[in-house]
């Protein structure tokens, strides 16, 4: 069977087609697509996903899978949104303000 592994970074996005035989995992995909040592990627830091439903090394894979490599969250996607928001309002509060007078 023929699957898909991706990394992709800001700076980076890799794909490489892997044949594996049947019954093989995530794990056995991401060995064999070389993306770990081609990248110097730390495997104990990685997630999976296959077509971003995220899943264990050891889950078996299916011919034509995508699998992902996927990275640790740098910060929680809701607190940066109320970050950014907080900080358009306050731009924005900025601009409505009327001159001073002086």
């Amino acid at each position: 069977m023929n699957v898909t592994v991706v990394w992709a970074t800001p700076a980076v996005q890799d794909e490489v087609s892997v044949e594996l035989p049947q019954g093989a995992t995530v794990r056995d995909a991401v060995a064999g697509s070389g993306l770990l040592v081609g990248h110097g990627i730390d495997a104990a830091s990685l997630g999976y996903a296959i077509y971003g439903r995220k899943v264990d090394a050891g889950e078996l894979i299916r011919d034509g899978d995508r699998v992902e490599l996927t990275r640790p969250l740098v910060a929680d996607p809701r607190q940066a949104r109320a970050r950014r928001a907080r900080e358009a309002a306050t731009r924005e509060g900025r601009r409505k303000t009327p001159p001073s007078k002086g």
